[in-house]
């Protein structure tokens, strides 16, 4: 199936070096761009895109304001995008916040051409966080230094799932892979697919980015946390 991606970057240049490297390959269709996030989500709900690529700084509305919009269940939209963000830093406020607003990860801009391939099939997906071991250090930074305000306690939720189901989230926001938890829990790939499904349900939570941020803020991992 082909993974329509739209491009929402304030440079042009941007925009059609992106757009040249996405439409030549065979399972992505880049089907509209954007100048800001207003425009952005715009052409998002004209053209029902799989995937956005979003810059993060823009005028107008920035990538957080236009994430936050376009994920909101409450607008009533049938099936809502991935977005994944585009940043010129490795660390920026804008980008665990866009995380917690519901984007499935970020990609630096100067990320090599492949990466950027990768990451469109991979969010599409919705299997996995681009550069696991990045994202795991930048949302474990988050939860110690940006704690959560006005939620009830997440940690509460937990109590909901299974000890494998809590073993399986737990390895998660330690980065590891679909097929690296099957090999330390010594299960079959498919069989963590559903686990992992079965907890993202159960938390009513849209991805792996979301679930790495409420292990974190759940108190489930700690910052430095590795794999038993």
């Amino acid at each position: 199936m082909t993974i329509r991606v739209i491009i929402v970057d304030d440079q042009a240049m941007v925009r059609a070096g992106f757009a040249a490297l996405l439409s030549a390959q065979a399972d992505i269709d880049v089907v509209g761009e954007a100048p800001d996030g207003r425009r952005g989500i715009e052409v998002s709900r004209s053209v029902h895109p799989d995937v956005v690529l979003m810059d993060v700084r823009m005028p107008e509305m920035d990538g957080l304001a236009a994430a936050r919009e376009l994920l909101n269940p409450s607008v009533g939209v049938a099936r809502l995008p991935k977005v994944l963000m585009l940043t010129t830093f490795d660390v920026d406020d804008y980008v665990y916040e866009a995380l917690r607003a519901g984007a499935s990860g970020f990609l630096l801009k100067d990320a090599p051409p492949a990466d950027l391939i990768a990451a469109v099939r991979i969010v599409a997906a919705g299997e996995a966080l681009l550069a696991p071991s990045v994202t795991r250090r930048l949302i474990a930074d988050f939860a110690q230094q940006r704690p959560a305000r006005g939620r009830k306690d997440p940690s509460l939720r937990l109590s909901g799932l299974t000890p494998r189901e809590t073993e399986v989230l737990e390895l998660i926001a330690r980065g590891l892979s679909n097929q690296e938890i099957a090999e330390h829990l010594v299960v079959a790939e498919q069989t963590v697919k559903t686990h992992i499904g079965r907890v993202l349900s159960k938390l009513s939570l849209r991805d792996r980015a979301q679930a790495v941020i409420f292990a974190y803020e759940s108190g489930l991992v700690t910052p430095g946390d590795a794999p038993a």
